[in-house]
């Protein structure tokens, strides 16, 4: 089954709880805390995590796209995250699987994240741990709205063949530029779980676009 996980990157964050409401036939909600190091952008952080899970029971998939991210697992857990998913770019390998290895402890589903330039091999020692998501990205993090990196492509149809040999309850989650057509691309290249942003949320029917997402 594909997942939809809208974006409130994309958002109108003066009206948040409405917003939410707004996607919420969707099957998770993708938060992405970004903290102007690790990439060039600050959106959000532990406050608002903690805000939208007063307001919502949606499974909340939490990115973090932060230096160390170690640092910020017991705080986003106390938040409500359901998900955490931090890149591997961020840290050192044995910081990151301890971060994993803290997320475990505190009952918080975990997720690696790739960034274009990552290889596809690199999730080899992760899925091994047992990890639940695999994020690729397919722009480079830090700003909605850009265009489709089609070049992922092959990389999400390697790592499918890694997850289902390794560790086959997995989720392959893909972010950036997803609209219907590139999330039949997605889909085909084996992708389950799609994030969206402006194609939802620039959409006049929020509904109607995570349908047409589903395919």
């Amino acid at each position: 089954m594909i997942k939809i996980a809208p974006s409130i990157l994309s958002a109108d964050f003066c009206n948040l709880e409405r917003e939410i409401r707004r996607v919420d036939s969707a099957d998770w909600l993708h938060v992405d805390v970004m903290d102007g190091m690790f990439v060039p952008n600050i959106s959000i952080g532990v406050p608002v995590v903690s805000s939208i899970r007063r307001h919502t029971e949606m499974f909340l998939d939490v990115h973090l796209m932060v230096e160390k991210p170690g640092r910020y697992v017991d705080a986003f857990a106390d938040a409500g995250a359901d998900l955490l998913s931090v890149h591997l770019e961020a840290d050192m390998p044995s910081r990151i699987r301890e971060a994993l290895r803290r997320m475990e402890e505190r009952g918080v589903k975990r997720g690696i994240v790739l960034r274009p330039i990552t290889s596809a091999e690199a999730v080899l020692p992760y899925l091994e741990l047992g990890v639940e998501l695999v994020l690729v990205m397919t722009v480079e993090p830090g700003f909605g709205g850009q265009k489709f990196m089609a070049d992922q492509l092959p990389k999400l149809e390697a790592i499918r063949r890694y997850i289902d040999r390794y560790q086959p309850d997995c989720n392959l989650e893909v972010d950036g530029g997803i609209d219907p057509d590139t999330a039949r691309q997605a889909v085909s290249a084996g992708a389950n779980v799609l994030v969206a942003g402006s194609s939802v949320y620039g959409a006049p029917d929020p509904a109607a676009a995570i349908a047409a997402l589903r395919g």
